[in-house]
């Protein structure tokens, strides 16, 4: 009997093949995490429900926190702790809670005081504790940077977050394949940010929403492996679930005496390796989605509205709103031409500019920061430039910075030298613009308000952004700069085996004389075996969900489209430790006027309106942009609980059904309008989930809408992802069993083990030649 041909499968298949614990009939898949990074915004309420529960952190072998989006980027000269450090106090509580959870469960913690330190996007690769052929999570939408590596990396919620820690795996779909081939030689003065920035100027926001995007062709194999993250960093701004790069030499040089890969050399090396070049999409894989680019006709790109995907040439000029092809598309286009106060037709070298920031967990590498300084050296600020950060993305990266001379070059040209952390792209932390200041920022988003409130963003690459700072305007880098290469890897190639300047290792010193610091600061659990916690030692079942059957309420008609997830709660509302309590932040730079009193046109500020059950928007992408749960948490908070939309973004969509709500996509339009206009009159609509149907006040039926059978099952039953993954202990068991056999690479065994005073943490740390694997260390990066 003739043998059946396998089917040619993506990178992605393959990856998320390996990684399946169970699936059901209707394609909900049951994956398995290998690696879990936790920062302080999106992980407290995640420690929280585990404590309620009784629960431990499953791998915390696998598991890595550090700080990054609250903290200061000011010099740690005198840092103590992180009370005194740190001014803010929302921004105090939420990093001394991430401190406490990690002291708590056991998870390896990077904290200010230690070099290693930095952005979570930047920090894993950097360890090499993001992999090949892994999965790996975060909450936080940009975690697409480790699909640089192959690797099946995707920003989740903070339920989500806590379902890992406890369960190390994920209730998911499969999401479709789509392509992104660029093919040709990039320009001299274009790079990785230009490329991805043109990508999502043709795709739009929602362009790969549902998929997984493949970056290949022969542009992105010549990308070095800090290009290549910096694409998939923002395959979350097209829309897309992740972005991946399949792994070649390249990603196997990087790689090579990375602290937690695989010890080069060894035979555990080449077992890997060989396993890693497996990870190709084969010849004749189908894709939803194909999109071809010729690097000719890429230059470099800017942004001139507040999304992403409003990007154009820096040949050209403001786009005139009245040419879009849609009312609803000119429409926003005025809006953005008023935010950001400009006027169409101008030339887009003639916008001058207030601060530039060149950092970001898209652009804060070595091999950013040696591009900008090219461009900078010997140069001066504009003086109409009121402020030029440089934030490195870690402690380890500022360190090789200035050993190369780099922080020399800023600073003689009248740029900041700061310390590392998310700084102003998102200005969660003292880093912010001023209402109406310009922006120059080598960031991933430009939405209203990102980096401070009426703050206006123009995302570019480094060396547009160094460019920007010298001329004082909007700038063409290749004026300034003569370029015999293109500084994507060719001019800039990275010393793949960075260490401290010193030569040893700096953990920190805030402990030194203080016990009690020395507790709280403890950042290398002792580790034990075996690495497995049970899930359900001590753990009672599930805590539930409120039971979604039928709702009915005032529902509230928004007219807009690409209503993100900063649009529904500012930044400055996620310093929370809860999750209640955010209704009053709903759409609060929507519903309250620039001198903080109350914006009667919103509709939420009008009677009946206030006191709306169900949000429908007539506009499609509803929720994109972060992965923030506090997103569904204020619509919940404020009293509603299901959203209807023509779509929605894949994080917020998922969120949405975390917490017991209804998300609802109508794509025909004339039923969205007949929902709206009821909406608008005031009237009560009627949700029916068992029997998927939205009526009017009368009970006559407006629309019908689909819903997965698995999502619905449990929205009907209150049921919640880790009561069901709790079920599954055998099979979970099982699978990490056969994982650690066939990758054992994969199994958190480099962390070290340091030995204490006490329990507490040794004030001096003293190179010591193994791990407490025994595996050798020779870099002092290692430490």
């Amino acid at each position: 009997m003739p043998v059946a041909e396998s089917v040619p499968q993506t990178l992605y298949d393959k990856v998320l093949a390996a990684h399946v614990v169970d699936e059901k009939l209707d394609g909900t898949v049951l994956l398995y995490i290998d690696r879990h990074l936790v920062h302080e915004v999106t992980s407290p309420q995640a420690f929280e429900g585990l404590k309620n529960a009784g629960r431990k952190v499953r791998r915390p072998d696998c598991t890595l926190a550090t700080t990054d989006h609250n903290i200061p980027t000011k010099s740690r000269k005198g840092l103590k702790d992180l009370a005194s450090f740190i001014e803010q106090d929302d921004s105090r509580l939420q990093c001394i809670t991430l401190e406490e959870n990690v002291r708590d469960f056991g998870v390896t913690y990077f904290g200010l005081g230690d070099k290693r330190q930095g952005i979570v996007h930047v920090i894993g690769p950097e360890q090499g504790f993001t992999l090949p052929g892994t999965t790996l999570v975060c909450g936080d939408s940009h975690t697409s940077t480790h699909g640089a590596f192959g690797c099946f990396a995707m920003g989740i919620g903070t339920s989500e977050v806590e379902h890992v820690l406890a369960t190390q795996c994920l209730i998911t779909k499969r999401s479709k394949n789509m392509r992104i081939q660029v093919d040709g030689e990039l320009a001299p003065g274009v790079s990785s940010k230009d490329v991805v920035l043109h990508a999502i100027g043709l795709i739009g926001t929602a362009g790969g929403t549902g998929c997984v995007i493949e970056f290949c062709g022969s542009v992105i194999r010549g990308l070095s492996m800090e290009a290549r993250m910096s694409i998939c960093n923002m395959s979350i701004e097209g829309g897309a679930r992740a972005g991946m790069v399949a792994p070649d030499d390249i990603t196997f040089e990087y790689l090579k005496g990375k602290p937690l890969a695989p010890t080069y050399g060894t035979p555990e090396w080449d077992r890997a390796v060989k396993y890693w070049r497996s990870l190709q999409s084969d010849p004749g894989a189908k894709y939803d989605i194909d999109v071809q680019i010729d690097a000719k006709d890429i230059i470099p790109t800017v942004t001139w509205g507040t999304s992403p995907e409003d990007v154009v040439p820096i040949t050209g000029v403001v786009p005139d709103p009245e040419s879009f092809k849609s009312e609803a598309k000119k429409k926003a286009g005025r809006r953005m031409l008023e935010y950001m106060g400009l006027t169409a037709g101008t030339p887009i070298t003639e916008i001058p500019i207030d601060k530039v920031f060149i950092g970001s967990c898209t652009n804060s590498r070595i091999e950013d920061l040696r591009a900008a300084a090219q461009v900078v050296k010997g140069k001066k600020k504009a003086d109409n430039v009121t402020r030029a950060m440089i934030v490195p993305g870690s402690g380890v990266i500022k360190d090789q910075a200035e050993a190369e001379g780099l922080d020399k070059i800023f600073l003689d040209a009248g740029f900041e030298w700061r310390e590392a952390g998310c700084s102003m792209c998102l200005g969660m932390n003292p880093d912010i613009l001023s209402p109406k200041e310009r922006c120059a920022s080598t960031s991933n988003r430009n939405f209203e308000g990102r980096q401070g409130a009426q703050g206006r963003t123009h995302l570019m690459s480094p060396v547009m952004a160094a460019a920007a700072a010298i001329v004082g305007k909007l700038a063409d880098v290749r004026k300034l700069t003569e370029y015999t290469a293109s500084p994507h890897i060719d001019a800039y190639k990275l010393n793949n085996t960075p260490t401290a300047p010193n030569g040893k290792a700096h953990v920190d010193e805030s402990v030194e004389d203080d016990d009690t610091a020395r507790e709280r600061i403890t950042d290398q659990p002792e580790d034990i075996s075996p690495h497995v916690n049970s899930m359900t030692s001590e753990a009672p079942g599930s805590q539930g969900l409120p039971k979604f059957l039928v709702h009915r309420g005032i529902a509230a008609a928004l007219d807009r489209s690409n209503i993100d997830t900063d649009a529904i709660i500012p930044k400055q509302f996620l310093k929370t430790i809860k999750r209640t309590g955010l209704g009053s932040a709903l759409f609060y730079e929507s519903r309250t006027k620039e001198d903080g009193s109350v914006n009667p046109d919103f509709v939420l500020n009008q009677e009946p309106w206030t006191k709306a059950k169900i949000l429908v928007c007539t506009g499609p992408n509803f929720g994109c942009g972060s992965s923030r749960e506090h997103a569904p948490w204020a619509l919940n908070d404020f009293g509603i609980r299901c959203v209807i939309a023509p779509s929605f973004a894949d994080i917020f969509f998922n969120n949405t059904f975390k917490n017991g709500m209804l998300p609802i996509a109508i794509k025909n339009q004339a039923e969205i309008e007949k929902i709206a206009t009821e909406a608008r009159a005031g009237k009560e609509i009627e949700v029916d989930l068992p029997n998927q149907v939205i009526r009017d006040a009368d009970g006559h039926e407006l629309a019908k809408f689909d819903v997965e059978e698995f999502r619905k099952h449990c929205l009907v039953n209150g049921l919640d992802d880790i009561g069901l993954t709790l079920q599954m202990e055998d099979k979970i068991v099982d699978y990490e069993k056969k994982a650690s056999t066939n990758t054992p690479w994969v199994d958190g065994t480099a962390y070290l083990k340091r030995k204490g005073q006490g329990g507490k943490l040794a004030a001096k740390p003293v190179p010591v030649p193994t791990t407490n694997r025994g595996q050798e260390l020779k870099d002092p990066i290692e430490w």
